[in-house]
């Protein structure tokens, strides 16, 4: 009835252990994925346009720049409203404060438009302060809300 081979055997070899991988490695890969992706800098882009490396290193200059009261710096938080730079090397920061009554309100500016100014491909730095639109939380970024224990 039965067409089975049998075959005797003293021990089988253990088979591997299938390896589930960390969300810390998965994390991990992933990053290393896409970071070539992330680092190339836009094709054409002039040094003061966003990309750009003059425009990219104003912006890493403002993400220096913490405001006193908030455990976050001042691009994330949303109070710069403008970056522009020239193909001359000159920056204008648009910007406000979280109120016009902020304890920083008389240096914070001056702080802004010496870190611009010290940035390289920069020749001169303004920082014009704005009340209108005035800043809310939802000008924040999601890192900024993140930090602050909004999302």
């Amino acid at each position: 009835m039965s067409n089975f081979d049998v075959e005797q055997v003293d021990s089988v070899p253990t088979p591997p252990k299938a390896r589930v991988e960390t969300a810390a490695e998965t994390f991990e890969r992933k990053r290393d994925y896409l970071d070539g992706f992330l680092k190339q800098a836009p094709q054409g882009v002039s040094s003061g346009e966003p990309g750009g490396e003059t425009y990219e290193a104003v912006v890493a200059a403002l993400k220096d720049i913490y405001d006193p009261e908030i455990p976050v710096n001042i691009y994330d938080l949303g109070l710069i409203y403008g970056v522009d730079v020239t193909t001359e090397g000159h920056a204008v920061i648009t910007m406000t404060l979280t109120t016009p009554h902020c304890p920083v309100a008389e240096t914070m500016p001056a702080e802004v438009e010496l870190r611009v100014g010290a940035v390289p491909g920069v020749g001169s730095a303004e920082v014009n302060l704005v009340w209108d639109p005035s800043w809310d939380p939802s000008k924040m970024s999601d890192e900024a809300r993140l930090e602050m224990g909004m999302l």
